[in-house]
């Protein structure tokens, strides 16, 4: 079994859930996913089964989600899991909120929360604030925040829904908490869905259920041809077998950077392409 699959994840499993599940129905091992989603979150999770795994850090990583928040709120992990505080803050309004947006739009630097799997110093983070022990230096990322709209405002209760798109890495938790600071009251997420990840959309996501089958599971396999966004190269004969050995051939088109060669509608290979040799870099055969 060889593929990419739309996985809708339901809340309140984690992502790593995911895969022992899809381990027991197919009975294969080498299987992973791209992009966790916290236990509390849901929605699309891109999983690769078989040699596909070896793909995954070359799948693109823009991601949308639907989040909603409690204003007025503050938690330690930033949503309602962990130890939330009422603020007492004075309701706010919609006017205030569109006006804060925008300072959540475009290129910039975010630390990630302290409970988080970033590692830090050989630990992931969580481990550590998990013992109070919560670093005071975590080290920014740049991600691209592309859309940050509002889906509604409850102004009565202070219940917020956004409409967010973003680059990979961006923690949804610390735009809401950074949105609930600029706003003054804090704010905390109760719900967040992924709705789209790389080309894969929440509409076509599979539910595992009980009754899920592996053949089930190999129908909905989506070829990694259609997924992932590189360059594409039709190895001959005389290439394949250089393949087989990991050997570098003459490059026969004008391709450079790293691109996908292809037999017969199949990824064989993830390689490396300058104007004149391409050199295998990681082979499925």
């Amino acid at each position: 079994m060889f593929g990419f699959l739309n996985v809708n994840k339901p809340s309140g499993i984690t992502s790593h859930k995911v895969i022992s599940i899809l381990r027991k129905i197919t009975g294969i091992k080498q299987i992973g996913h791209a992009g966790t989603l916290d236990p509390l979150a849901s929605g699309v999770l891109p999983i690769a089964i078989g040699k596909a795994s070896k793909l995954i850090d070359y799948m693109e990583e823009d991601k949308s989600y639907q989040a909603g928040m409690y204003l007025g709120k503050v938690s330690d992990t930033y949503d309602i899991e962990g130890k939330v505080e009422d603020t007492r803050y004075r309701k706010i309004t919609l006017e205030e909120i569109k006006n804060i947006l925008p300072l959540f739009r475009g290129e910039c630097k975010q630390i990630p929360p302290a409970f988080s799997a970033v590692h830090y110093n050989g630990k992931r983070l969580y481990e550590l604030a998990r013992n109070g022990q919560i670093p005071e230096d975590i080290p920014s990322r740049d991600i691209n925040i592309y859309k940050n709209e509002i889906i509604s405002f409850d102004c009565e209760n202070q219940i917020l829904k956004l409409d967010i798109s973003c680059s990979k890495g961006t923690y949804i938790r610390t735009i809401i908490n950074d949105i609930g600071n600029e706003l003054g009251c804090g704010a905390v997420i109760f719900e967040l869905t992924r709705t789209k990840s790389s080309d894969m959309n929440i509409g076509n996501s599979l539910n595992l259920t009980e009754t899920t089958t592996k053949e089930e599971i190999e129908n909905n396999l989506i070829n990694p041809l259609d997924v992932l966004k590189m360059p594409v190269y039709q190895i001959n004969e005389y290439e394949y077998n250089k393949l087989l050995n990991g050997n570098k051939f003459k490059n026969r088109s004008d391709k450079t950077g790293n691109i996908l060669l292809v037999q017969n509608n199949k990824i064989l290979a993830i390689a490396s392409a300058d104007c004149n040799y391409i050199q295998p870099k990681k082979v499925l055969l």
